[in-house]
């Protein structure tokens, strides 16, 4: 299959984190050709080192990268087209798929909801005779499911059990010799990479306040004004942003992973340790009922459950993160989120992944074609 996949940069990396990995999958999993359409190349070359961010047509690890600019070259359409999130491709683009109509899939967001199940590949015809099938992610067989990698646990497991691995690892991102000694003396692991508004105050005062110490790690850029927070009990490390395979060493290196948007969601699930999602703000609250629906199907204790409900407040997240994080924090909370996430990771990964649901669902769409 000759494939297409369009991506405009949204959420700065989660679109492109989406489309990177899915691209890879299709081609190094199902041994598709895939071109990558993206708008925003410095995005893209902040999570894949080897991107040039000034380089309309470039190859890297057997993809074709394009820069979607205003005026993007013509370039006949591959068997499938996929736009992520509803991005629409370039009327020039679209008006070329009619000579021989591809498997067109709008691939939509990660939804827990309910209302998906029904939607997911649905076709809707256009008035210029053109068939766009809706694809949604999502954590039920009735779904697309979620982008995961084969033997992605095994390695997983295999790193988190190995102690030198672990360290080797934060060493390389330039974790200095007093990090890691607290880390080996019992320092709890926390990574953050979230949105602005999120309470930071509050986090820093609870973690600053704990028995036990906290070591932060926050990408460059993220959360500017962590440092001055920071004492004895809480200290700060900064790390740059790396590529996705060593991202998520570092969400499988931590005890307790912040993060934000649909990518970092996925992986810190894949993690199978105890993860607060900071979901993307949509306006009059939208976002809201997602979470909900998402946090329906995450079965943590109710500690944690208030922790991740408070850190998405709309109104008073700081009080409502500073009343929770402790409890979530305490024993037996803490020991049955632990357990948990290990449970729920086994439970979605012995699902099929989206990357070979969707392969297989063009396949059916191009014998009908």
């Amino acid at each position: 299959m000759r494939a297409d996949i369009f991506c405009r940069v949204i959420d700065n990396f989660g679109d492109i984190g989406v489309c990177w990995r899915l691209a890879r999958r299709l081609a190094h999993g199902r041994g598709w050709q895939v071109r990558l359409w993206v708008d925003q190349l410095p995005a893209f070359a902040r999570i894949q080192p080897g991107i040039a961010a000034d380089v309309a047509l470039q190859r890297y690890a057997g993809i074709d990268i394009v820069h979607w600019s205003a005026e993007p070259p013509t370039l006949a359409p591959g068997d499938v087209v996929i736009e992520a999130f509803a991005c629409d491709p370039p009327p020039a683009f679209v008006r070329a798929m009619q000579a021989s109509p591809p498997a067109w899939i709008n691939l939509e967001y990660l939804s827990a909801e309910p209302w998906v199940e029904g939607c997911h590949g649905m076709p809707s015809r256009r008035p210029d005779g053109l068939v766009k099938h809706f694809f949604f992610p999502g954590f039920t067989p009735a779904t697309g499911g979620l982008l995961r990698e084969p033997g992605l646990s095994a390695e997983r497991d295999e790193f988190q059990a190995s102690g030198p691995a672990r360290e080797a690892f934060l060493q390389g991102l330039g974790l200095g010799k007093a990090h890691l000694d607290g880390l080996r003396h019992g320092a709890r692991l926390v990574t953050l990479f979230c949105y602005p508004h999120a309470p930071l105050d509050a986090l820093a005062q609870v973690l600053s306040q704990d028995r036990q110490p906290t070591l932060l790690m926050a990408p460059e850029g993220v959360a500017p004004g962590l440092e001055p927070l920071a004492n004895d009990a809480l200290q700060v490390a900064r790390v740059p942003f790396v590529a996705q395979p060593d991202f998520d060493r570092l969400l499988w290196c931590a005890d307790l992973n912040i993060v934000r948007g649909e990518d970092s969601f996925v992986r810190a699930a894949w993690a199978a340790r105890p993860f607060i999602w900071h979901i993307y703000p949509q306006q009059d609250d939208a976002h809201q009922v997602k979470l909900q629906a998402w946090l329906a199907r995450y079965p943590a204790p109710d500690q944690a459950q208030a922790l991740i409900r408070g850190w998405n407040a709309s109104a008073g997240a700081s009080a409502r993160v500073a009343a929770a994080l402790p409890a979530a924090l305490a024993a037996p909370a803490w020991a049955a989120w632990q357990e948990m996430a290990r449970a729920w990771d086994e439970a979605q990964a012995a699902r099929a992944d989206l990357a070979d649901n969707l392969a297989d669902f063009c396949a059916e769409l191009a014998k009908k074609r």
